[in-house]
This record gives structure tokens, sequence and C-alpha cells, in this order.
């Protein structure tokens, strides 16, 4: 399937926290941030060493009741001040909803000193639909990613300057009132949670490190995997879930 450019959404509304150490905090009771600004709310997870990227398969438990701004659940590298002399570069994909609409599949991107750029891949998700989803970086090509979707690719090469071997991959949940303080509700469950070792592949198990919970929602990490699920030899790595959700 062709890729479908949508607009952006209140400039970038899906975006991408910085690093553990420059994370913002968004501490009111669900979601908007102090003193009644709005702001973003995370419930994820960072991994604890650089890759080469990141896969799961993201099921939105539940239809998301966003009353304002969005949702979202994705994974991701890169961030706010993680490009080239401190600006702004990332790309991440995954599940998203806006008030009124059914869920899509998305990706977006932000090149250091461009402006975010959101891509539509595929819409109507319905509640209890997974999709697997990987952010790549290309065999043979240093700093070249790109988005698959349910085992084919979904983006053209997209070029992130000075990526190669400097992010730790991000796997989280998010929402956003968009400059006004509401409290979205979500259910996200992500499965078989990977990080890429090497260029194009050489997935190995995620493994949890730094812990993105804002006030208003839980993280429930799922031991052993949904439904009883064991390794197979197409698929080596160790299952790594858990879910995400808001507590109202």
């Amino acid at each position: 399937m062709g890729m479908k450019l949508a607009v952006l959404v209140a400039a970038a509304a899906l975006t991408v926290p910085g690093t553990a150490s420059a994370k913002a905090a968004f501490a009111t009771d669900c979601g908007s941030g102090a003193n009644g600004k709005s702001g973003y709310a995370y419930a994820g997870r960072q991994t604890t060493r650089v890759a080469h990227g990141i896969r799961a398969t993201i099921t939105p438990l539940e239809a998301p009741t966003v009353r304002g701004g969005h949702v979202a659940a994705w994974i991701g590298v890169g961030g706010r001040g993680e490009g080239p002399g401190g600006a702004d570069e990332w790309l991440q994909a995954g599940i998203a909803s806006l008030p009124g609409g059914a869920p899509l599949v998305y990706a977006e991107f932000v090149r250091a000193g461009g402006k975010p750029q959101f891509v539509s891949l595929r819409e109507g998700v319905e509640a209890g639909q997974p999709h697997r989803i990987a952010v790549l970086e290309m065999k043979g090509r240093p700093n070249w990613w790109r988005v698959w979707l349910d085992g084919a690719t979904a983006t053209p090469p997209i070029h992130l300057a000075g990526s190669t071997g400097r992010w730790k991959p991000i796997a989280t949940a998010e929402t956003s009132g968009d400059g006004a303080q509401v409290c979205n509700a979500f259910a996200f469950r992500f499965e078989q949670v990977g990080v890429a070792a090497s260029l194009g592949g050489s997935w190995q198990t995620f493994t949890p490190g730094y812990r993105f919970l804002d006030r208003g929602y839980r993280l429930s990490q799922l031991r052993p995997a949904p439904g009883g699920a064991r390794v197979t030899s197409s698929d080596p790595i160790r299952p790594y879930a858990f879910d995400a959700r808001s507590l109202g």
C-alpha cells in the first residue's frame, strides 16, 4: 500500500519525549501540564541500550475516548534535542486516535532542522486488532531508516543525520489535550517487543530501562506473555510485553 500523506495533527501533536535525563514533567491528574497548562503524558519504557531499531505488536484493547488532542501508542527512536547540534530528530510509528475518529496506524518523523511529518499508513483500526510495527535502520545504509507494517515496508527510506549507533529506542503510550485540560482514556497492549542489534535486524529482547509514567496512567508488565505465547525458531527473542492504560 502506498503512503497517504495526512495533515499535521495540531502542528505535530504526536511527539517524542526527550531522553530520560531531560524528560519533561507532566504532573496533574491525567495528562495536562502543571498549573493547568496543557502537556504530554506518557506510560512506557526506554530500553537500556543503544540499538538500530525497535519492533512491537501493538493492539488497542478498547476504543480510546479522546475528548481533546490525541492518544497514541508508538515505538520509536530519537527525540527532542537528540539530533546533530541538539536539533530535534526522531522517527516513530504506532496507533493513534483523534476526537471523533477511528484509530489509525501512522508514522511521524522529524529531520534535523525540519518540521514534523505525519503519515497515515492504515485507517480504521478496530479495538482488539493487532498490528506488527517496526522502526528499523536499513542494512548497509547507516542513518537511513524505514517503518515496517505487518511484515511489509510502509515508508520510503528516511534519512536521519548522525543517528546511527546513538539512540535507545522507546515503546510508550502517550496523550495530550492539545491546549485543553482533558482526561483521555485508552488501553494499549505491546507484545513481542524487541530491538535490533545491527542494521537491518538481528532482533533481541527489549530490556526495559527508564520508565515514563505520568500521573493518571498505569504500566503492567505481562509475565508470561498473553495467551501463553512461546518462542519459536522463526522468532528467537524472548517475549517482552506490557499494557499501558489510563486509570479513568
